[in-house]
């Protein structure tokens, strides 16, 4: 019996410790996958990703300083294939702090001049209502390698 209640409580404890990290991957590859679809709608123009993604409080830095919100990252991105032959994403690191999560990452962009160049960036997200979005984004342009220290 004793050998039961020990499996039971040591199986229970597994369980229950198993279920945050589940969702926490769940919830790191939504992140990741959202990013790199955010990524791509500079050329494709879509508008439904930073529709879903963006909070409706949503402040954002650009690479020249501007701040800007959600409805004029929605009014950009529908005009931005205008500009923007590619625009994939690079790599992506996302840390959790209980219902925020940091998102830290680089993209690599060709304007159809045949300009290229990087973004690197900071997004912090919040999940409310069970929902994870975009509260506050950070873009600086640097080299289009990485520079090694």
């Amino acid at each position: 019996m004793l050998k039961r209640t020990l499996f039971v409580s040591l199986a229970c404890l597994t369980l229950c410790h198993c279920a945050p990290d589940r969702k926490q991957s769940e919830a790191e590859q939504y992140i990741i996958e959202s990013e790199r679809a955010w990524a791509q709608s500079v050329a494709t123009g879509d508008t439904a990703v930073p529709e879903r993604i963006l909070a409706d409080d949503f402040v954002g830095v650009d690479p020249k300083g501007p701040v800007y919100d959600k409805s004029k990252m929605i009014a950009d991105t529908r005009v931005s294939p205008k500009f923007f032959l590619s625009n994939h994403l690079n790599q992506v690191k996302v840390r959790f702090y209980g219902d925020t999560a940091i998102a830290q990452g680089d993209e690599t962009w060709e304007r159809r001049s045949g300009e290229r160049g990087r973004f690197v960036w900071i997004d912090t997200w919040l999940r409310r209502n069970n929902h994870w979005q975009i509260v506050a984004a950070v873009d600086v342009s640097a080299p289009e390698h990485a520079v090694k220290p």
